[in-house]
This record gives C-alpha cells, sequence and structure tokens, in this order.
C-alpha cells in the first residue's frame, strides 16, 4: 500500500521550507553547536531494569508532540497514554492527498503548524483514523482499538502560533472517533503560552513568548500535570532527586544511517528502580531542543526527573540531531513528514518500522530486558 511523498522541490525551496519548522527569530539557534555530537563509544549501552512496559506512556513538544502521537498510535499495544503539547494527530502530514501524490511536507508546513495563517484547512480527524485503521488491517501499526484504553492530555497555548489550536484539537477528535472515553481526554487551552513546553521557573523564557529554549514560565510545572493525567495515582513530586541521570549509546539502536539521531540519548532511573519493576515515560523534546541547541536544558529542567523520582518511573529521552545534507533536518526536529525515508513512493515514518519509531521501541525493550543486561 504506497502512500509517495513530496519528491521534486528544488533544494534551495526545501532549504527554505524547512527553516520554519521553529520561530524565524530562533534561527541563529541552528548555529549554535556547542559540541560536536558524541561518538557511540563515549556512552555505555543501556542496561536493563525490567521496567513494566503495561505502563508505557509518552509525550512531547511540537515534533516531538507529533511524534508522541504518532508513537503512541503505531505502537498502541504497548503506550497507555500520550501528552502532547503543541502537536497534531499521527499521520497529519499524510492528508490532504491522495494516491499518487501526497505533499508531505507541504502538508507538514502548513496544515500541521498554522493553517489560518497559510489558508489551507486543519486536519481531518477522520480522514486520518480511516488512514490509521487501513495501516493497522496492513500490520503496519498496532490495532486501533488499543486507543480505547489511552489516556490522552493535550495543550495549546493561547500566544502560539507555530503550531495553533485547530490542529491541536485534532488530536482530541481522532481519539474521540476511535472511541476513547471523552473522561480519559484532557486538553488545556487556556494558559497563555507561547510555544513551548511549560514550568514554574522564573529563569525560563516569559510565558507568552516564543524564543529558544521553549521552555516558558507559566507558573505550573507542564510535566507534572500531563503525568498527573496520564498516571493518576502519582505522588507528590520529590524536591531533591535521588536517583541518576544516566547517557547511553542509542546508535546500537538505530538501523539507518539516515535516521538525524544523535549517538547518545539519556534517562533518568530513580533510585528504587535499581532494586523494583517501575513503568517507563518517553519524552521526545522539540525542534531546536537538541543538546547542540539548548545543552542538557530539555532532560534535566522541563520538571519530568523530580515526578519520576518519586513516582517510580522511569524517564527516557530520545535524541534526535540536526542533520545539515541528507537527511535535511537542520533544526534537529522528530520526523512526522518523512525525511528519514529511503523510499519516496513508500515511506515509512508513521509505521512501527520507521527508523526513529524502532529505535525507541528498541529502547523500551531493553529497558525492560533482565535486569543489568546490556
Amino acid at each position: 500500500m504506497p502512500f509517495p511523498h513530496l519528491t521534486a522541490l528544488p533544494t534551495a525551496l526545501l532549504a527554505a521550507s524547512l527553516l520554519t519548522l521553529a520561530p524565524g527569530d530562533t534561527l541563529a539557534a541552528t548555529a549554535a553547536k556547542a559540541a560536536k555530537p558524541a561518538t557511540a563509544r563515549d556512552a555505555p549501552a543501556l542496561p536493563g531494569y525490567q521496567a513494566d512496559l503495561s505502563q508505557t506512556t509518552v509525550s512531547g513538544l511540537s515534533s516531538g508532540g507529533f511524534m508522541a502521537a504518532q508513537f503512541a498510535v503505531a505502537y498502541s499495544a504497548t503506550v497507555a497514554g500520550a501528552g502532547i503539547i503543541a502537536g497534531g494527530p499521527y499521520f497529519c502530514s499524510g492528508q490532504p492527498g491522495r494516491f499518487p501524490y501526497i505533499p508531505y511536507l507541504t502538508n507538514a508546513l502548513t496544515t500541521c503548524m498554522n493553517p489560518g495563517s497559510a489558508q489551507v484547512a486543519p486536519p481531518v480527524a477522520s480522514e486520518l483514523l480511516r488512514a490509521a485503521n487501513d495501516f493497522a488491517r496492513a500490520r503496519l501499526i498496532d490495532d486501533t482499538a488499543n486507543l480505547k484504553r489511552q489516556r490522552v492530555y493535550l495543550f495549546s497555548g493561547t500566544k502560539d502560533q507555530t503550531v495553533t489550536r485547530p490542529v491541536v484539537e485534532q488530536v482530541g477528535k481522532f481519539y474521540a472517533l476511535a472511541g476513547t472515553p471523552a473522561e480519559q481526554i484532557r486538553f488545556v487551552d487556556n494558559v497563555g503560552a507561547g510555544h513551548a513546553i511549560i514550568t514554574d521557573n522564573n529563569q525560563d523564557k516569559a510565558c507568552d513568548v516564543t524564543a529558544s529554549p521553549f521552555i516558558n514560565d507559566c507558573d505550573f510545572v507542564q510535566a507534572r500535570d500531563i503525568l498527573q493525567h496520564l498516571y493518576p495515582d502519582l505522588q507528590p513530586s520529590s524536591t531533591t532527586l535521588t536517583g541518576k541521570l544516566i547517557s547511553f549509546n542509542q546508535r546500537s539502536f538505530i538501523q539507518s544511517a539516515y535516521s538525524s539521531m544523535n549517538n547518545t540519548g539519556y534517562a533518568y532511573i530513580p533510585k528504587a528502580c535499581d532494586s523494583e519493576s517501575c513503568r517507563v515515560h518517553v519524552v521526545f523534546h522539540g525542534c531546536l531542543q537538541t543538546t547542540q541547541a539548548i545543552g542538557d536544558r530539555f532532560y534535566t529542567s522541563t520538571g519530568y526527573n523530580q515526578v519520576a523520582d518519586a513516582n517510580k518511573i522511569i524517564v527516557l529521552y530520545p535524541q534526535a540531531e540536526p542533520s545539515p545534507v541528507y537527511p535535511y533536518n537542520p533544526k534537529g526536529c522528530w520526523d512526522f513528514w518523512g525525511y528519514t525515508s529511503l523510499n519516496p513512493i513508500d515511506p515509512d515514518f508513521y509505521r512501527k518500522s520507521g527508523t526513529q519509531m524502532e529505535a525507541v521501541k528498541g529502547m523500551l525493550d531493553r529497558l525492560a530486558a533482565r535486569r543489568g543486561s546490556r
């Protein structure tokens, strides 16, 4: 079942288009690569912790929000819930369009971001669910019946003009049409936030701005807000971390040379998880939030680790990286339009077999393996 994507864009147009995937006033951040990407030998193998994957959840901002939605649907048999900050529904870039031509990149830049500004319609949840059902029947993704059990948190800041509310609300409609009960879907759309993940730290950017590092102080910890919805039994967050932040060899999970993923990933391991089985939450950063752009800010200061420490949750932080040539991904975005797909006639970014998707699932499987195994 081929689903071709845009292949005829001139290089200059492609470059100009992709530079819009994050706000224009942050373009300088793409050039601010603090160091060369780590090599695989710089970090040890990810060890097994006998994690309980039946309670796995995911979240992310912007391209990471799209990736969280994508992973949650494709691996719905594994994922129990998703938190999507300024992101859109599964396979968003695949609609509109019909065989033999689907302009994935154009859709990603218009339909899936600020359709009003681009003077196009937002994504249509019913069409995207129809596609997901087709993919499930073809066994490219897990059975969409699993979506009924997932818990979903959605966020759209009222000052966000990068990915706007009409796009985010289609995620809720997608899940509602899939049979997810309304009480399992929470949509927060009353905060005057720009395009960012939210904290309660006055050292971060002002709430209403859209600027690097896309971590804004809006007087609440969004990581806590997300995890509280996904895991209603949460205990209060830790004030002092007792676990450990580890770096690991991410390259060992990547099957393609065109993944645009860093050699090194990160995870926070609560102390309790050294001897007990813990659940896992995967967090996908947004464009321009790679280690090359903002160092360790995303995986140390967004609030997830404090919640996880007190609640026996391993937090996995997979890492994309900027790729200036091929695949062309200058801002280190996660793939929700097909830049990693080698076959333009049959792209696989939305499938379980997509290179980024498969790599992250491999990391989860490793965390679930026998304690201490590598």
